[in-house]
């Protein structure tokens, strides 16, 4: 008899792969790339807004259409299959880079945009299978699994995604984070099982204005969500904006790769910490510290002077950025209505990508307000602060309910 932890690591495994798009393409090396060759020559504002752009489409994309498919998945046992089709968009817009060459900025950008939301919306079919996989019980330590094996992916092997030489990476690196994407995707569509289909009916929005109301019903549910779309606003700009923001204060680039090595490195361990302590303060509990620590960060880049605070900066955020994400995610699986995570997790995710759309555009508002790149980090406090907020009117749900 198969041992219940196969599917577990190989839901896993998906995230060691797909993590490599998140860090390389997404977070450092593609805003690097592009403004060092497919954007050469192109206005720095300029090339900001391009890459904003991209950023907020494909968001929005996925914002609009998650609930939906995530719907249909659950009425047609239909998660792999989306999922799927998905990562191999994602993998294949992803190897498509290297096609692109220098100055065609526009090409680079549309690919990007397809990447991107190709890569949200797996996410949210890869997060609702959680509940396939995972017991009650189990779910906080095999989500901390997915997010640690994602952060280590690039620790191990920075030299196979064109990182070991900071920003002198070459299109090479694209097609080999799209192999290394895809290669750890395939046991999740082997071993991971799919849940029945509920009915033949296509659900279309009808159902998810259902889903709304059941959420009204539900307040510990939309208040999490509420929670949650705020905090993690703050916690996604912090992953998006940290590079440009390292830049705005002079750094190099190179040296601001390693500190999202850094971030990778500790984050394994520390992702797989914060589901054992989920599990033995409370799940809300750790969240909490997580944001305090987040807190103190922003605060404390508001003062940033060195490199070397700045590396010290990449670690704290390492030791609670998987943390965060991963316990999140758990809490909520606990929170659904059984036979609902599809589209449950497209509403969760699509509050993720709203957020990713927020958060950057208070951020460049309040730079472009106030002319200081010192204040729009420390504009994210109140993202934390009132999602914590928020958070504390959630119960607290123990690792053992069902």
């Amino acid at each position: 008899m198969r041992s219940p932890r196969s599917p577990q690591l190989a839901w896993a495994l998906y995230d060691w792969g797909n993590s490599a798009f998140a860090t390389t393409v997404m977070a450092g090396f593609f805003p690097i790339f592009f403004s060092k060759y497919w954007a050469d020559g192109v206005a720095p504002q300029t090339q900001t807004l391009y890459l904003g752009i991209g950023a907020s489409v494909s968001s929005l994309v996925v914002m609009l259409l998650a609930p939906w498919l995530g719907a249909v998945a659950d009425q047609r046992g239909w998660k792999k299959r989306f999922l799927f089709a998905c990562t191999l968009l994602g993998v294949l817009s992803t190897a498509a880079l290297y096609l692109v060459g220098k100055g065609q900025w526009p090409a680079a950008i549309a690919l990007f945009t397809l990447g991107s939301a190709a890569f949200f919306a797996a996410v949210s079919f890869y997060d609702s299978l959680l509940v396939n996989v995972a017991r009650p019980e189990e779910m906080d330590r095999v989500s901390a699994l997915g997010y640690g094996l994602g952060y280590v992916a690039m620790a191990l092997k920075p030299a196979a995604f064109g990182l070991a030489d900071a920003a002198l990476a070459t299109r090479v690196s694209f097609p080999m984070v799209a192999l290394w994407w895809l290669a750890f995707a395939l046991p999740l569509f082997v071993r991971v099982p799919e849940a029945p289909a509920r009915g033949a009916a296509m659900p279309g929005w009808k159902e998810l204005l259902h889903t709304v109301r059941t959420l009204r019903a539900l307040p510990q549910v939309w208040m999490f969500l509420l929670a949650y779309w705020l905090y993690i606003d703050g916690v996604d700009t912090i992953i998006r904006m940290s590079v440009d923001f390292g830049l705005k204060l002079g750094f190099a680039s190179d040296s601001l790769i390693v500190a999202l090595l850094l971030v990778q490195f500790i984050g394994f361990p520390a992702a797989i910490a914060f589901g054992w302590l989920g599990g033995r303060i409370g799940t809300r509990r750790a969240i909490f510290l997580a944001l305090s620590v987040y807190v103190a960060v922003t605060f404390w880049a508001y003062f940033l002077e060195t490199e070397r605070q700045f590396y010290l900066m990449a670690v704290a955020i390492g030791l609670v950025q998987g943390g965060i994400q991963s316990l999140s995610r758990s809490y909520y699986a606990r929170l659904i209505p059984a036979g609902k995570a599809g589209e449950f997790f497209g509403f969760y995710n699509m509050l993720g990508k709203f957020a990713a759309v927020l958060g950057p555009s208070v951020v460049g508002v309040t730079a472009a307000a106030s002319g200081s790149a010192r204040l729009s980090i420390l504009s994210l406090v109140a993202f934390f602060v009132a999602g914590g907020l928020l958070l504390s009117r959630v119960r607290e749900i123990p690792a053992q309910s069902t």
